[in-house]
């Protein structure tokens, strides 16, 4: 069976409440760990809250990341939410070094390495230029944050807009090629993360590409 998109499940984050949003907006979609479900689906979420460390181990005994890498060299849609948006970069340094799923160049870093304070609650997204459909979606509307460790992107022109914790800035929602990922959570986001998944199920459905 073909699905629209898999939540990748490598038994982190609330996979459940995900996918209950995503059905809303009329995806078929399936929580899965399988190799041929994901592969015969359109795009996948790597989902995730927690410990970017326990999430590699979880994924690499699955052996996820073989999957995840395949999959993308195929140029399908790959998202990535919170915690699963940070595996798609190279490293992290939470706790001790960790490497990633190295989909994104970069690392993970604490926002304020002074406290590591956790960013928990809404706050507002900014994008430098509103050029395209996601960036107006997203430019000064608040969404949910829970987190304490953000991305630092390599090429800061993958960086489609920024949020602010501390009075520190840090990247909030990055896409290169046909990968996007969102350090806030879009199904927890209210009305206005609804519209963010409502455009990502139109460009899934019709094999857009995400910009």
């Amino acid at each position: 069976m073909k699905y629209d998109l898999a939540i990748i499940d490598y038994q982190m984050g609330n996979l459940f409440g995900l996918d209950c949003a995503l059905k809303h907006v009329k995806l078929k979609t399936i929580i899965t760990s399988k190799k041929e479900e994901i592969m015969n689906s359109k795009a996948i979420i790597l989902p995730g809250v927690g410990s970017f460390g326990k999430a590699m181990k979880n994924i690499k005994e699955k052996k996820l990341d073989k999957i995840i890498k395949e999959f993308h060299v195929e140029k399908k849609i790959i998202i990535g939410i919170c915690l699963g948006m940070q595996l798609m970069f190279e490293k992290s340094s939470e706790i001790n070094s960790n490497k990633g799923l190295a989909l994104f160049k970069g690392s993970v870093e604490a926002i304020n390495k002074k406290n590591k304070s956790l960013n928990i609650g809404w706050s507002e997204n900014y994008c430098k230029s509103k050029k395209n459909e996601i960036k107006k979606l997203i430019h000064n509307k608040e969404t949910y944050f829970i987190h304490s460790y953000a991305a630092k992107p390599l090429n800061n022109k993958i960086i489609l807009a920024e949020s602010t914790f501390d009075n520190i800035n840090f990247c909030s929602v990055v896409k290169s090629n046909n990968m996007i990922g969102f350090q806030f959570h879009p199904e927890k986001s209210g009305i206005n993360g609804l519209k963010i998944l409502k455009l990502l199920s139109r460009k899934i459905k019709n094999n857009e590409n995400i910009l």
